[in-house]
């Protein structure tokens, strides 16, 4: 493997001027929503990042989606993207629409509070000052003021038009989860998870009153249309009616069995939903009667909103079983019929190339594994079956079948034309994490949380072998390039070296001080690098001799994945600190670091060709980075 430092750079330099897509970065948005407001360096993204919060407009003619990338913006009438607001270097805890319409706030974990031209999505204004991540933000009815609760519980006024920080206070003493001004603007209600709710004078910042009761954290607070009702939802499974004047309890409503993650009103103020754990359940507002539940469609439902006609009720889900992860669900408000849906991703544990390097898979749900065109990026197919969440996915070395380990405890191996479930694999006790074929593609290793690597005949689905000697769960398991040695890593500390053929143990590397989170082989297969989820350094041994040759360090948080450039010449690494490095595997210098994910990045992987870099992170996107030598 011959290092060219300088032909290297060149490479990236290269790649940065052919970089077209850089223009929809910082100027007009084209129909092409996989380009929009794209990292430096960047091709393109699959997925839209997870869903965690809903908003219309105050027109009603936009939806606001927060997603863990970004803000993304609906027509309502055609149901299509018009616009993506991204720019945080975190992820986007918050967001609220100015009265006027004219305004998105969003606030963030990288503890700022951006605000954007809701039209254009041109950025605004920063607000900082916040010592923790922004996790609430409303506008008071008038517009003139945004306040904004933060992970310490502190509460912040800023005057919406200049960003001039008004007034600060406390009265939380663990983080201000949900914030709602009264209708005439006199009041903001907040809610914590210290189980209390708050309510202040919008005009001085003055403590008023402290409403006790819930048993668990206070996830969400809302107004009644009159303003004379308070509700709020609760981690304890129910929602709380408040008189919003006195601070007396008025009522409970006990519907519901799990956490009550959002609650909203009606504009015309006869309705109040409440979103759960698998339902939405609609209460008569001014009675609190039951009314009917919404089951079936929604997973943890994160979110909802009325469309401000009434005619509308929308709701944002983590997932639906069997599907991807993030689905907006709209509904007849009236009848409660349901009227369609569109889907986001969940976080991304997993994802790899075919062989032939036509097309991607990915984990873009926690139990379902999505195909996309890797030259179109176009999504192409979804394969669900697990009962739990998928923690890895492997093409074998023809690209016939794609296999995917779950908490499920099982091993799937599916026909990538068909979609088709081939076989499932059963014998571990525990979650695999882990799997890889053979280079010849007969065999598939398996790594489990129960501290075994199996070894399975992928004709028969037949266990031939059982690799016990970790003393914790095994992480990553990989085949030398000649498929004579299976190297597996665990979160005991240590790397076993496998005779792939007999099952025999032959060597343990030792040395690392955190557990092993990922080892791949150089493609020459004479060095093994490996990475620790919980230290920040890459260290990288001499197969033959068994000796430790290069300490690799730069990350700021623990290396969760690695992969080699096909011919051997870059090592690339994803962490905990958001970010994918790139090393010289001669040198062992850092060649560039590719930055744009707001989470941890899991997974990482060539093209066939060596010239693109896709990456995975927990905010539920993969990015394609462009890597020309």
């Amino acid at each position: 493997m011959r290092s060219d430092n300088q032909s290297i750079e060149r490479g990236f330099l290269i790649a940065e001027s052919m970089g077209s897509f850089a223009v929809e970065n910082r100027g007009s948005l084209n129909s092409d929503s996989t380009k929009w407001r794209l990292p430096q360096r960047a091709q393109a993204r699959l997925g839209k990042g997870e869903i965690d919060e809903i908003a219309y407009s105050p027109d009603g003619t936009q939806l606001a989606v927060r997603s863990s990338i970004g803000i993304w913006l609906y027509d309502v009438r055609t149901s299509t993207e018009i616009n993506l607001i991204a720019g945080h270097t975190g992820s986007v805890n918050t967001m609220a629409y100015s009265p006027d319409g004219k305004t998105l706030a969003s606030g963030s974990s990288d503890k700022t509070i951006c605000l954007w031209d809701a039209v254009t999505g041109e950025h605004k204004r920063t607000l900082e000052g916040h010592t923790g991540e922004v996790r609430s933000l409303t506008y008071t009815p008038d517009g003139h003021t945004l306040a904004s609760g933060s992970w310490s519980g502190e509460i912040r006024f800023w005057d919406a038009i200049t960003g001039e920080c008004k007034q600060i206070f406390k009265g939380h003493v663990w983080e201000v989860n949900s914030m709602a001004p009264s209708p005439d603007g006199k009041t903001l209600a907040s809610g914590s998870s210290d189980k209390t709710i708050c309510l202040w004078d919008a005009v001085t910042g003055e403590h008023k009153r402290t409403l006790e009761g819930h048993a668990r954290p206070v996830n969400c607070v809302a107004y009644s249309l009159d303003g004379r009702t308070l509700a709020s939802g609760s981690s304890d499974g129910t929602v709380c009616l408040w008189d919003a004047c006195t601070g007396e309890h008025k009522q409970t409503l006990k519907e519901h069995v799990c956490s009550v993650n959002s609650v909203a009103y009606s504009p015309d103020g006869q309705l109040l939903a409440s979103g759960a754990v698998g339902e939405i359940g609609f209460w008569n507002a001014l009675t609190g009667e039951h009314k009917h539940t919404l089951k079936g469609y929604v997973d943890y439902v994160t979110s909802m909103a009325f469309s401000p006609d009434g005619v509308t009720f929308a709701s944002a889900s983590s997932g639906a079983s069997g599907r991807a992860g993030g689905i907006i669900h709209f509904w007849d408000a009236a009848t409660g019929a349901h009227k369609q849906a569109r889907e986001h991703t969940d976080s991304v544990r997993s994802v790899v190339y075919s062989p032939d390097g036509s097309t991607l898979a990915s984990r873009s749900g926690s139990k379902t594994i999505c195909l996309w065109d890797a030259r179109t990026v176009q999504h192409r197919e979804i394969f669900s079956g697990h009962r739990d969440s998928i923690h890895c996915v492997v093409y074998s070395p023809d690209g016939r079948t794609l296999s995917s380990g779950s908490s499920d405890k099982t091993i799937r191996i599916w026909n990538v034309h068909t979609a088709e479930r081939k076989q499932t694999l059963k014998g571990h006790t525990k979650q695999i994490n882990t799997l890889v074929y053979s280079p010849d593609g007969r065999m598939l290793a398996s790594g489990s949380a129960d501290k075994t690597v199996r070894l399975w005949e992928v004709h028969t689905g037949k266990l031939t072998r059982t690799l016990r000697g970790h003393r914790s769960e095994v992480n990553s398991v990989v085949y030398s390039p000649d498929g004579s040695t299976l190297a597996s890593g665990s979160a005991d500390k240590t790397v076993r070296l496998w005779d792939a053929h007999t099952g025999q143990f032959v060597r343990m590397l030792k040395g690392h001080t955190g557990e092993i989170s990922s080892i791949v082989y150089s493609p020459d297969g004479s060095m093994l690098a490996i990475g620790s989820g919980s230290r920040k350094e890459i260290r990288v041994w001499d197969v033959a001799t068994g000796r430790l040759k290069q300490t690799l360090s730069g990350h700021v948080d623990g290396v969760h994945c690695m992969v080699y450039s096909p011919d051997g010449r870059i090592l690339a690494s994803g962490s905990s600190d958001k970010t994918v490095f790139l090393w010289d595997t001669v040198t062992g210098q850092s060649l560039h670091t590719f930055s744009g994910h707001t989470e941890t990045v899991d997974s990482v992987v060539f093209s066939p060709d060596g010239r693109t870099l896709a990456s995975g992170s927990h905010d539920g996107t993969v990015l394609l980075w462009g890597v020309v030598l």
